[in-house]
């Protein structure tokens, strides 16, 4: 049909407008433009559709054994057309494309639309197959009106293959050709197509129900009864749509279990229900015999309130993407149907650009195609005056049993979504209660042996069980209550039911002496409240006995039987594997938390540097690996660290432990931040070797690979830091006016990949600033960019003057989540400098004889400070250490003295030689110096800077 090219441009254009967010206006079809919104939502890109492949395919399933006829007497109709004949599943799968020719069908397999692939419209955006998937209707898509760029030459009319008895969508028949040689008649031909092989599925089923369904649809179509709304445009056999199309899934599981109901029923046949939405829908009960005198029940719904009658009017009137009727009734569709022959699959291609889009609501048979005007100007057509559906069709005999296996399928289904929700064994527990209320029991408890809940080994000390959970349809039950200790005696079926490890049942608990041995008071009270069966279950899962699980009834009068016996097993078996493994992960995060808290520093040491404050929290996922520390070095100098292991669990706390080890000893060496750093990558390198050497079996992310960490040292007389990092955040540094910086520090690779060398940033730190030192997890969430979490931890920062504790909550109040993914090591220092007036610093000339007047200094010095009984013993240690240095030494000697905590000798050359301490002979004139220096001090040690080494002692102040 011929289109004017302004009108295809102004197409095009509506879909621009509409990738940029504007407004569409009327010249796109609504059902194009939900199905356009439906893939923005889906985040799809018209130039870049990622459409997966799938190798297996169903080549024996129902729907190809009925749709093979049909798809062969089509391939033969469009010989010689270029129309493809394409088939899919009810995921949007292409199983079969037939006909179309050698050029239409290479561009189809250029964009994908082959076998194999999947051409749902969350994946492949608006198209014939997923469209009328998504949207459950038959569809025309032309052109532009495709949401894929690479659909666009192509026009496409795909119909929904439903089965006729349960409405369940099988898949979809789908025509498609070139947008030139399109004709809204697809739509006709598509539809009759699907008739067909709905109704080769229809005799898929059993003999007697395709006998009642042929009687029912016999007596609608002369009136016995109600006509109900219109069905499908196709002809089919069902009631179409289906009225689950219209319902939450809740309501309409809910109408066919009342259905079942009913036809079990010897003598009810009409019932009310209440929907979700308000409305009530009535279902009544119709005797349906065929004419060899098989019996049903067919179950009709009729549904009052004029909302959902509106939504079922509008959709089958074709506003709502539907075909309207067609003219024959369903008996004719029925009886005639496989005579009918598939009209004339296409008209003459049109000689225009592209064909014109008509509604979705095309009348099938009607002979030549519809203007555009004439088209969006169609009435809708008449619907029914009721609202009736066929909703079941079943046998009496049957019924009972029918109903009881789809409550219990039920249950257990429910049971497989609402139990094991979480790792912890207490709501376990209550979910398995809450689930068995009211379906299974009046009432359910949970008791378990002590151990199971702090997640140990249990031992089957029979009488000592804790209650758990317990879930009741009212209060006044009397049992034992939650949280009690439960000493069950011998005779009681739970106490036999741990003994023997086998369920047990007392269909009437009046008559069980044992049972009411346990407690005669409280089991009178019991059965005085109604309670009159009890099934009890052993809770075991891999061999090991957790607890039991007791099942009354009340308000139902029928006692428990064998089949409600199975049932709880069963129920109770599911939820035993997740207790276990609730339980199973509470031990392991028991024995991580204890290890992560028994390596992290418990309490640090109060330094004259700095003032800190720390936090670890662990994650919901468990115990990871990150850490920090706070060790003081040589000098009055201090070390920050924090770091962070990838992983959770034992593993990655064990791996933290050993990192936090080895950076301790590498600052007791007095290592530059840099060299401390790659001397760490170097081990975690070694680490990984060593486990990979010993073939080591490892899960996913339980490498140390990955482990990242940030150094700072810090010294409060030049009130200098020097900070390198490996692979971790940046630092926040606050100053004492509130202004938060994140220092520049040279990001290194993260530990263990040995690639670049590490470098380090000296920052001169104005006392009273604040470093802020944290691992990732404090900032990083997967519902917010990780700039959002800096600007929060700067906006809670920007605050002068605040003690680094409540720094350290004020940072975890703006950033840390209800229930963290990452754990979150936090490190708060406050920086001090060193008083001027407690250094006190020397330069030496390069003569022995400058000695002796040192030491005069010195102990002038230590008069001023009043540490004269330290005088004697630091003369030693100054006359010592200088004398080697002058003796030994290169370059300007330097005596410094602090007075900090500790007294702090230090004595600096230009050589970088280390001085040994030796066991000196008795005949040796020399080698005592550095032994007596070690008596004398409380430590002593070297460090080395850039331009030679520091020779130091620290001597304990007198009390």
């Amino acid at each position: 049909m011929p289109i004017a090219m302004d009108d295809l441009n102004g197409l095009s254009g509506a879909y621009e407008n509409f990738l940029a967010g504007g407004t569409v206006k009327a010249e796109v079809r609504g059902p194009v433009l939900a199905s356009w919104r439906r893939c923005k939502s889906f985040g799809l890109e018209p130039d870049r559709l990622d459409i997966p492949y799938q190798e297996e395919l169903d080549l024996e399933g129902r729907l190809l054994h009925a749709a093979g006829p049909v798809l062969e007497q089509l391939e033969s109709t469009l010989s010689g057309t270029n129309v493809s004949v394409i088939l899919s599943d009810e995921h949007g799968q292409v199983l079969q494309r037939r006909a179309g020719g050698t050029k239409l069908n290479k561009s189809l397999d250029a964009v994908q639309l082959a076998v194999g692939f999947t051409f749902a419209e969350p994946i492949a955006g608006t198209n014939g197959i997923g469209t009328a998937l998504a949207a459950r209707q038959p569809c025309y898509i032309l052109g532009r009106e495709h949401f894929a760029q690479g659909m666009e030459p192509f026009a496409c009319a795909g119909a929904p293959v439903r089965n006729p008895l349960s409405g369940h969508i099988e898949g979809v028949l789908d025509f498609t050709c070139w947008r030139t040689d399109a004709d809204p008649a697809m739509l006709t031909t598509v539809s009759e197509a699907v008739a067909e092989i709905e109704k080769r599925l229809i005799e898929q089923a059993t003999e007697r129900e395709r006998e009642l369904f042929r009687t029912f649809l016999r007596a609608r179509h002369h009136g016995r009864l109600p006509v109900g709304p219109p069905v499908s445009g196709r002809g089919t056999l069902g009631i179409h749509p289906p009225i689950g199309e219209f319902l939450d899934r809740s309501d309409h599981a809910l109408l066919l279990e009342k259905a079942a109901e009913l036809i079990s029923s010897p003598v009810q046949v009409a019932t009310e229900v209440t929907l979700s939405c308000g409305q009530v829908a009535t279902l009544r009960c119709r005797p349906v015999t065929s004419p060899s005198g098989q019996m049903g029940i067919a179950v009709e719904v009729r549904l009052s309130g004029s909302g959902l009658r509106g939504r079922v009017a509008h959709t089958a009137s074709g506003h709502a993407d539907a075909v309207p009727s067609a003219a024959d009734s369903l008996l004719v569709a029925t009886e005639q149907l496989a005579s009918n022959r598939l009209r004339s699959p296409l008209a003459a291609p049109a000689s225009s650009e592209a064909a014109a889009p008509v509604r979705e609501s095309f009348v099938p048979n009607r002979p030549a195609p519809l203007a555009p005007a004439a088209a969006a100007e169609a009435p809708p057509a008449p619907v029914s005056g009721t609202d009736e559906w066929l909703l079941l069709l079943g046998e009496p005999g049957v019924g009972r049993l029918a109903v009881q296996a789809r409550q219990r399928l039920a249950l257990l289904f429910s049971a497989g979504t609402r139990i094991g929700t979480t790792l912890d064994v207490t709501r376990t527990a209550e979910e398995l209660a809450e689930v068995a209320v009211p379906q299974l029991a009046d009432f359910a408890a949970v008791d378990l042996l002590e151990p199971v809940l702090h997640g140990g080994e249990p031992v089957p000390v029979h009488d000592e069980l804790r209650r758990v959970a317990m879930s009741g349809v009212r209060e006044d039950s009397h049992l034992y209550e939650v949280g009690e200790l439960v000493h069950f005696v011998p005779s009681t079926p739970q106490a036999r039911s741990l003994a023997h490890g086998e369920a047990v049942l007392e269909a009437e608990l009046a008559k069980a002496p044992g049972w009411i041995a346990q407690d005669p008071e409280r089991g009178a009270k019991i059965l005085g409240s109604g309670i009159h069966s009890l099934i009890t279950v052993p809770m075991q899962a891999r061999g090991v006995l957790l607890g039991v699980v007791s099942f009354l009834r009340s308000q139902c009068p029928d006692p428990f039987e064998d089949d409600d016996l199975s049932l709880a097993e069963e129920l109770v078996g599911r939820a035993a594997l997740c207790i276990d493994n609730a339980r199973r992960y509470a031990r392991e995060h028991t024995l991580a938390l204890g290890l992560q808290h028994s390596l992290l520093p418990q309490g640090l040491r109060s330094q004259s540097a700095v003032e800190v404050a720390h936090r670890y929290l662990p994650s919901q996922a468990g115990v990871g690996g990150d850490w920090y520390d706070v060790i003081p070095l040589s000098g009055a100098r201090v070390a920050l660290v924090v770091g962070d292991v990838v992983g959770h669990g034992v593993h990655a706390a064990a791996t933290m432990g050993r990192l936090q080890t080895a950076v301790y000893n590498f600052s007791s060496l007095d290592m530059p931040a840099d060299e401390l750093l790659s001397r760490l990558d170097a081990l975690v390198d070694r680490l990984d070797a060593a486990q990979d050497m010993v073939g080591t079996d490892r899960g996913v992310g339980t490498g140390v690979v990955g482990a990242t960490c940030l150094y700072a040292v810090y010294d409060p007389v030049s009130r200098r830091c020097v900070l390198a990092r490996a692979g971790h955040p940046l630092p926040a540094l606050v100053l004492p006016d509130g202004t938060v910086e994140f220092p520049e520090v040279p990001a290194g690779p993260p530990l263990g990949l040995g690639s670049l060398p590490f470098e380090t940033v000296e920052l001169e730190i104005p006392e009273g600033s604040e470093l802020v030192l944290f691992s990732d997890g404090l900032i990083e969430d997967r519902n917010r960019d990780i700039d959002v979490g800096l600007m929060l931890l700067q906006r809670a920062l920007a605050q002068p003057s605040r003690p680094p504790e409540e720094t350290c909550d004020a940072v975890l109040d703006a950033l840390l989540p209800a229930h963290p993914l990452d754990d979150v090591a936090l490190l708060v220092a406050r920086f001090r400098s060193l008083d001027a007036g407690r250094v006190a610093v020397w330069d030496l000339p390069h003569d022995p004889a400058s000695v002796s007047g040192m030491r005069a200094a010195v102990t002038e010095q230590l008069g001023r400070w009043g540490l004269e009984e330290l005088a004697f013993a630091t003369e030693l240690l100054v006359s010592e250490l200088a004398t080697n240095a002058i003796r030994h030494a290169v370059g300007p000697v330097q005596v410094r003295l602090l007075h900090d905590r500790t007294l702090i000798c230090e004595v600096s050359d230009g050589s970088s030689t280390s001085p040994r301490m030796r066991q000196a002979a008795t005949t040796d004139e020399d080698g005592r110096g550095l032994f007596m220096t070690a008596q004398l001090a409380a430590r002593w040690g070297t460090r080395y800077t850039n331009s030679g080494k520091v020779i130091w002692t620290e001597q304990t102040l007198p009390s």
